[in-house]
């Protein structure tokens, strides 16, 4: 498997877990179930780290990638800077629930700021992640680019017309 095999399996990891942390959360507050909560935090944790592991495979796929016909290096750069700040946001978030785990395990009082400084966290991650997985499929296809650039990655030959 090549980096931008693993590239594609790893990125999803980070961006569903997100969503799923913060539904379990959600959920954790209305319950008023500190298990659960715990579990969003665990769920914030592992994104993360999943987050490290396809940021690591990045580098190789636009490797890869960048050598393709009909891809713009404009692309990947969006998606290389947007993928930066989301790395950064996850990361705080892992460690931000990290410590807030630490303390709600512990039964410290300060960890209800901790769950707080999550929440906010999170919406922000969320925005982040959407903004670089958008980016990210950009890169290859065409239809979801918000400019309505068409790049012509697919040969004459094999391109289908009305005289056909």
């Amino acid at each position: 498997m090549d980096d931008v095999h693993l590239h594609l399996a790893l990125n999803h990891f980070p961006v569903i877990g997100l969503v799923i942390g913060i539904l379990v959360l959600l959920v954790g507050f209305l319950l008023r179930k500190d298990q659960v909560k715990a579990t969003a935090l665990g769920i914030f944790i592992f994104s993360a780290l999943m987050a490290i592991a396809a940021n690591y495979t990045g580098e190789g796929a636009e490797d890869l990638v960048e050598t393709m016909p009909g891809i713009s290096e404009q692309y990947i750069e969006t998606h290389e800077d947007k993928a930066e700040v989301f790395l950064t946001l996850i990361l705080v978030l892992g460690g931000v629930s990290l410590v807030t785990l630490f303390l709600a395990v512990k039964k410290i009082k300060w960890a209800v700021y901790g769950y707080i400084l999550v929440v906010l966290l999170a919406l922000a991650t969320a925005f982040a992640a959407k903004e670089v997985g958008t980016s990210g499929g950009e890169i290859r296809h065409s239809e979801i680019r918000a400019d309505g650039t068409v790049s012509n990655s697919v040969p004459e030959e094999n391109v289908k017309t009305d005289d056909d």
